[in-house]
């Protein structure tokens, strides 16, 4: 495995289960975000923060990685919805301190996360996927660590 695919998998388990305990400290930041029409608002708020803990947690470790991976795969398809209520509503754009073209900038950003975490899960990959995730994980970070 590369040195740089090793530090991305440490940087983004990192910043999965730094953003999984947030859920539990700070869980009206994510409820800001949660759309009217899931039930339950608090439990999907905890729900989603342990399989953030524990897909970054697992994503550390050889044994457990793919496993971690696809946890934060299905993590990022479930919590979609919360970036399109996001940008539809503006009560959580004003509650967000965010734009609507914020909103709208931050929603594609799931591709990439949802790219590196497959390519973490693969021991073996072609060479262009290695260079194809190398090449997004900087931005992706960039963004999440200044937003």
């Amino acid at each position: 495995m590369s040195l740089f695919k090793r530090i991305s998998i440490f940087v983004l388990s990192g910043m999965y289960v730094y953003i999984g305990i947030k859920h539990f400290t700070s869980p009206q930041y994510f409820l800001n975000i949660t759309p009217p029409q899931i039930p339950y608002k608090l439990f999907a708020v905890y729900f989603t923060g342990l399989l953030e803990v524990l897909g970054g947690f697992f994503l550390l470790f050889n044994k457990t990685r793919k496993f971690g991976a696809y946890t934060l795969i299905f993590l990022l398809i479930i919590v979609f919805p919360a970036n399109i209520y996001l940008y539809i509503s503006e009560a959580a754009q004003d509650l967000m301190g965010i734009s609507k073209t914020q909103a709208l900038v931050r929603m594609p950003f799931q591709i990439p996360l949802i790219i590196l975490a497959y390519w973490h899960s693969k021991e073996n990959h072609p060479k262009w996927m290695a260079y194809f995730s190398s090449a997004v994980f900087i931005p992706t970070i960039i963004y999440f660590a200044t937003t």
